[in-house]
């Protein structure tokens, strides 16, 4: 489902290259639920950006279910996250003046379904987040732990394959960031591929596949039994 070979990636300061990611190769199997951690400047979050499309690797290869990503322009770049990936921020990101289901409905508004049929699947993916109930709340009227299933719901609406993950509890309690990786452990099990930044370790018990990453390549990359 994922293939970096020999990934590569700097950004500069000023005119000095600052070196990220030196050399990362992962393979990713559809159905893997795969936590990605390591210290602060170790380049999870740009290896997470990449995987999700969000950035442009400088040297290397990248392949998503089979087809080459790093050539392609923004366009393309933009219709692969539209149609392959969901994305789950540690900032919910959900609009503030809009209901929960408007808010889920909104990765929709480009495509050519009508407004029925967008209410319809943004109240499915609300009920599959147990939060049909809540659906003409605004997001002020909602606990942490309640915007962030909103926020998977709108990210599971135009049904990804996989789903990009950066610090999907890290603004919540223990007990909000421990129902929000039930969800995820769920889904998982439906056959979505999760791939997940996190530096917690209570939060990575709940993958199957931890890879460790330090100074931009990778410590360790182990399965759980």
């Amino acid at each position: 489902m994922i293939l970096l070979e020999n990934v590569h990636k700097q950004y500069k300061l000023g005119e000095i290259p600052i070196p990220v990611l030196k050399g990362i190769s992962l393979n990713i199997s559809q159905g893997e639920f795969v936590a990605i951690m390591g210290p602060s400047g170790s380049g999870k979050s740009t290896l997470l950006n990449i995987i999700g499309c969000l950035d442009i690797l400088d040297d290397g290869s990248y392949y998503l279910a089979g087809m080459s990503v790093d050539v392609n322009s923004e366009d393309d770049l933009a219709e692969i996250r539209n149609q392959k990936l969901g994305f789950v921020f540690q900032q919910f990101n959900l609009i503030p003046r809009i209901n929960a289901v408007r808010n889920v409905e909104v990765p929709l508004l480009y495509s050519e379904i009508s407004p029925q049929i967008r209410k319809d699947r943004a109240m499915k993916m609300l009920e599959l987040v147990g939060l049909e109930e809540r659906a003409e709340h605004s997001p002020a009227q909602l606990s942490g732990g309640q915007q962030q299933r909103v926020a998977i719901a709108r990210a599971l609406v135009n049904t990804p394959t996989i789903l990009i993950a950066d610090e999907p509890t890290g603004s919540l309690d223990t007990q909000s960031g421990n129902e929000i990786m039930q969800i995820f452990a769920a889904l998982n099990k439906t056959g979505i591929t999760i791939v997940m930044v996190t530096h917690e370790e209570d939060i990575a018990a709940y993958a199957s596949r931890v890879i460790r990453l330090r100074d931009g390549v990778v410590e360790m990359d182990r399965k759980r039994p």
